[in-house]
């Protein structure tokens, strides 16, 4: 079976979640269109280049497919998940990544963007958000939960809901509540209770990491600098004796000369003894190495020192040599016996979400969106994903099956009719000359399937270029 082939099972696979049938060549075509090496993966482009000779009809049905039919986009990363998961190796592992990315925006009308941080531009700006869950193996990762932040002027505009169909169930929630709902229903249907990881921005919320214990969950998170935490072997008093009145003090004590330390402040006082290098992952060029002290603390809950006494638990210092502070704190919930190298390889794993969004929105369209809905959001997401998904299932094949060698298929791009003008663009108003339909290019994807075009993913930061024999 060639990749032509797989790619018509996977489609078949994936239909079986959209209801009617005449949304299944909508799938395909979307599908197509994005793994097309186009500069632009919107909805006209990707219609123009997928059926030329059609690209205006085209054009209507894949918008209304990703901006108007009643699909679950939900259901379609749950079915790309089944595709891809069993092709996975989990024998050392499995991790849950948490993360959020942006996508900067002009105008204010498209569904949840105002000024706030996007990670993308590194600064405050008009983005949007979107929240996201990934499940990861050693080899690789893939998005598996999405979700759209929406921000409180949003949430609370009954005007601007309406205008881009907010679901009436959607209420203002944190970027943090956001990810624990994901991770809820995710556990609800059977996932894997494997270790949790996310960055300082969900890393420093005491409520997020105390709801990831009580999910019975392990982690490992970014926290910052300012973090609080008692030192290893120091602790607070234990609570006040109980005088028989009233309910007994469960709040331990602090005193002038016993208070806990940030993370900085503990990392700093350490002797250069406790830190060692560690190597954990082959990059592009060079091992990827490291100097890191481990040691056990007690979350002190803030400032307030009003905080029950919490578990021990790791704190993980990343210190580059020759700099003048620590650069990286993780918390973590790992057992207590584990080797330091294992804490360091597992906190670094958080790296492959980070290549999901670079291969998503460089080479799938993820932010390629133009619609200004909730649902053709969540949906051109989705299908994004499923493209991505597919390739990352023909790698994992070819990687067991012939050493690494990605057995994929030649990248080709249908022509446009000399004829055809962008629509928007002025020449589109001025007369038209007679289309000569002999001398048109032939458009059909399906004269030569063992050629159908689809990207390459990335191993590494290097692209290949690979042809089926």
């Amino acid at each position: 079976m060639n990749a032509a082939e797989r790619f018509d099972r996977y489609l078949e696979h994936l239909s079986e979640g959209l209801g009617h049938a005449d949304r299944h060549a909508g799938l395909r075509g979307y599908c197509t269109g994005l793994m097309l090496p186009l500069s632009r993966k919107s909805v006209e482009p990707m219609a123009a280049r997928v059926d030329p000779m059609h690209a205006s009809a085209r054009h209507q049905s894949l918008h209304h497919f990703v901006a108007k039919a009643e699909w679950s986009d939900t259901q379609m990363l749950r079915r790309v998940c089944q595709w891809v998961m069993p092709k996975m190796d989990f024998s050392q592992g499995g991790w849950w990544i948490i993360d959020d990315t942006g996508f900067p925006k002009k105008g204010r009308h498209s569904v949840g963007v105002t000024r706030q941080y996007c990670g993308m531009l590194g600064k405050q700006d008009n983005c949007q958000v979107a929240v996201s869950i990934s499940l990861a193996s050693s080899q690789c990762s893939l998005p598996v939960a999405w979700q759209l932040y929406l921000p409180e002027d949003w949430a609370s505009d009954p005007e601007r809901r309406a205008k881009a169909g907010v679901p009436d169930e959607v209420r203002f929630a944190t970027k943090t509540h956001i990810a624990l709902q994901q991770l809820r229903t995710l556990l609800d249907e059977g996932a894997p209770r494997y270790c949790v990881l996310a960055d300082a921005g969900y890393g420093v919320d005491n409520a997020f990491r105390q709801a990831l214990s009580d999910m019975g969950l392990l982690y490992a998170v970014g926290v910052t600098s300012a973090v609080v935490v008692w030192p290893p072997g120091v602790q607070p008093l234990p609570p006040k004796p109980y005088s028989g009145m009233g309910r007994p003090p469960v709040m331990p004590r602090r005193t002038a000369a016993l208070q806990p330390v940030s993370v900085k402040a503990l990392a700093q006082s350490l002797p250069s003894r406790a830190f060692q290098n560690i190597s954990w992952r082959e990059g592009t060029n060079d091992t990827l190495n490291g100097r890191f002290a481990a040691v056990r603390v007690r979350h002190a809950g803030g400032n307030t020192g009003k905080a029950r006494l919490r578990p021990e638990q790791w704190l993980l210092i990343e210190w580059p040599a020759g700099d003048a502070e620590p650069s990286k704190y993780f918390l973590s919930t790992l057992p207590e016996d584990t080797p330091i190298d294992e804490l360091v390889g597992v906190a670094h794993q958080r790296w492959r979400i980070e290549r999901d969004y670079q291969d998503l929105k460089q080479d799938f369209g993820l932010g390629h969106y133009e619609g200004r809905g909730w649902r053709g959001f969540h949906h051109h997401a989705a299908l994004s994903i499923a493209a991505y998904g597919f390739l990352m299932a023909e790698r994992l094949v070819a990687d067991k099956s012939v050493g690494g060698k990605k057995n994929f298929i030649q990248r080709q791009v249908p022509a446009l009719p000399k004829d055809y003008i962008p629509r928007g663009s002025p020449a589109r108003t001025a007369p038209r000359g007679d289309v000569d339909h002999d001398a048109a290019p032939s458009t059909e994807l399906s004269v030569d399937r063992s050629s159908w075009p689809v990207p390459l993913l990335r191993k590494g930061r290097r692209k290949a270029t690979l042809v089926t024999q």
